[in-house]
């Protein structure tokens, strides 16, 4: 059940009834026509721009149209009032009846309601996380993770066929920096005194990988020229730190259904393959480009490289995608990966990128349209920083990683349930200020605490009519008068649980999943002010003294439970059912 879908097939049923009249001339384009909850609440439940947006094609007045529009639509039983404002929208009033009727449709639905159809089977392939196997996932990769992971559920949420991946990084030269710094351990844990020169990675999570490859290989490599152990330490601290990093996701409750290797594209013909399709739609081609703005590298020089037309398709320059001394730029592997996933039949391509990667976005739009012929979209969400703070002092270290809090620290302070939420309640490119003894409280001003509590409350109130003796099973509160549901108040709850399904089409179709996170609060802030108010409006209470008047309010509270959970469900977040 979609009301606001519902609500608008109804206007544009009644706008083809004035075509039939001849109010209106046949032909109209109603795509822009909206139904949406109006800016101010006093105004109505529901309010559409039927009349302003087909004024002009229609040669009238949005009045005009208006008024004959306002009266189709309060001639259903659904309408109570539809009335005109201002130069010509409309606002409408829906009878009591509906909201009951949105009570009732959670009831059946479960955690389901609100899931669509809107995608229609399409394939999306999410790819997030790809952090450089190097180390540990700290604070960042954690944000780039949590919105990743709820995006795509949120898009399976909606009738998408999802497929989550990460991309290891093995292909570059951070892996033989890498394996030296693997080396270096691997020495100390046989007793040699080493020192960690500029350019390795000094972090002590690296200690027991130098000890497991001792453990493999004995002295093998002890004392032997690079040439003899570069390679394969190189597998096997890339192995290494890959268990390490799925470790630490599964901790934060993310499973990825891909890990592609970027070394796969080398040596394989995936790459050459790639330009190659680039290059017979005539977008590959020897040139120098001008020099960057501003102050030169100290390394530039003007010369000859293969270059990518990635102009015509809106990016800045041309991209190089092979050096004059033939090998890949960066950006090449990039390419061919993407190609990759085309093969693969993707409708759909999204990149969480970090908020360093900012520089690499047009290009890599320009390489896929340029590849698809604009027929795979490619949306890039970049996440920003992190500012992790405890007592108003900023937390920039760790214990494991030297340099960085990771992951596995934060969720070690506050649990995978209160990261995930907090993560996303912020929208993706903006700064999010992580409080963690803020998210410890328990207050409405701690966003986690005040949507699990909300859920919390009801369970005790599920708990105590059963205890009273009020059988209240789901089915047996679809069952319940709900036309005693007849408050303001209660109603006002019910209209906040009809815009879920239409606040769910929203947030998969902009890839926003802080959107879910802002709802929850609203409708935990709703069930939370109708508690309060039974304080002083005894007939508001949940548990009254009469069994069937108890299970109608019941009913209320529980949709709105189930609505918080199946929010939480695509947040990956655990309802709680009690709190401590």
């Amino acid at each position: 059940m979609n009301l606001f879908a519902d609500i608008r097939a109804l206007t544009l049923d009644a706008i083809d009834g004035l075509v039939r009249d001849g109010v209106l001339p046949a032909g109209l384009d109603t795509a822009n026509v909206t139904v949406e909850p109006p800016r101010d609440a006093a105004h109505g439940d529901m309010a559409t721009n039927a009349a302003m947006v087909l004024a002009k094609p229609a040669g009238k007045k949005p009045r005009d149209i208006a008024e004959p529009l306002a009266a189709r639509l309060a001639a259903d039983p659904r309408i109570a009032t539809a009335e005109v404002a201002g130069p010509g929208f409309l606002n409408i009033r829906l009878a009591p009846a509906v909201w009951q009727e949105v009570v009732a449709a959670v009831l059946v639905a479960g955690t389901g309601f609100g899931r669509s159809e809107m995608g229609a089977g399409s394939r999306v392939n999410v790819e997030y996380v790809s952090a450089n196997p190097t180390g540990p996932l700290h604070v960042g990769h954690t944000r780039g993770a949590v919105f990743g992971d709820a995006l795509a559920a949120l898009l399976e949420f909606s009738g998408h066929d999802v497929t989550r991946e990460y991309v290891i990084n093995d292909g570059g030269s951070q892996i033989d920096t890498l394996a030296r710094s693997v080396y270096l351990r691997y020495l100390e844990a046989h007793g040699r005194e080493v020192a960690f020169p500029d350019g390795v990675y000094p972090g002590d999570y690296l200690v027991p990988v130098g000890a497991a490859l001792k453990e493999e290989v004995g002295a093998d490599y002890v004392d032997q020229p690079e040439d003899v152990w570069l390679a394969p330490i190189r597998d096997f601290a890339t192995d290494a730190m890959m268990a390490l990093i799925r470790a630490d996701l599964l901790r934060l409750g993310v499973e990825m259904d891909v890990f592609f290797s970027e070394k796969s594209l080398y040596g394989t013909g995936r790459i050459e393959a790639a330009i190659e399709a680039l290059r017979a739609k005539g977008l590959i081609y020897r040139g120098t480009l001008e020099p960057p703005k501003g102050k030169l590298p100290e390394d530039w020089e003007a010369r000859e490289q293969t270059l990518f037309k990635s102009t015509e398709y809106g990016d800045d320059v041309d991209r190089p995608i092979q050096k004059s001394d033939g090998s890949w730029t960066y950006f090449a592997p990039d390419i061919a990966y993407h190609y990759d996933k085309v093969e693969r039949g993707f409708d759909q391509l999204i990149n969480v990128f970090g908020a360093d990667h900012g520089g690499y976005v047009k290009r890599m739009k320009a390489a896929v349209a340029a590849l698809t012929d604009g027929r795979v979209p490619l949306d890039i969400k970049l996440t920003q920083l992190v500012r992790l703070t405890r007592d108003g002092a900023e937390l920039k270290m760790s214990k494991r990683a030297g340099t960085f809090v990771t992951l596995a620290d934060v969720i070690e302070m506050v649990g995978a349930d209160v990261t995930r939420f907090v993560m996303l309640t912020r929208k993706n490119d903006a700064p999010l200020d992580f409080d963690v003894s803020k998210v410890l409280e328990q207050s409405k001003d701690n966003p986690v605490y005040y949507v699990q509590y909300a859920h919390a409350r009801v369970m005790s109130v599920l708990r105590k009519a059963a205890e009273a003796g009020t059988d209240v099973a789901d089915a047996r509160l679809r069952e319940a008068d709900l036309g005693q549901l007849d408050h303001p108040a209660e109603q006002a709850l019910a209209a906040k649980l009809a815009e879920w399904p239409r606040l769910v089409e929203i947030a998969a179709r902009t890839h926003e999943p802080h959107r879910i996170a802002f709802y929850l609060y609203d409708l935990a802030s709703g069930l939370h002010a109708l508690w309060n108010r039974g304080h002083d409006e005894p007939n508001l209470r949940f548990l009254q003294d009469d069994p069937d008047t108890s299970r109608a309010k019941i009913a209320l509270a529980r949709a709105v439970s189930i609505v918080i959970a199946g929010g939480l469900g695509i947040l990956g977040v655990e309802p709680a059912n009690e709190m401590r």
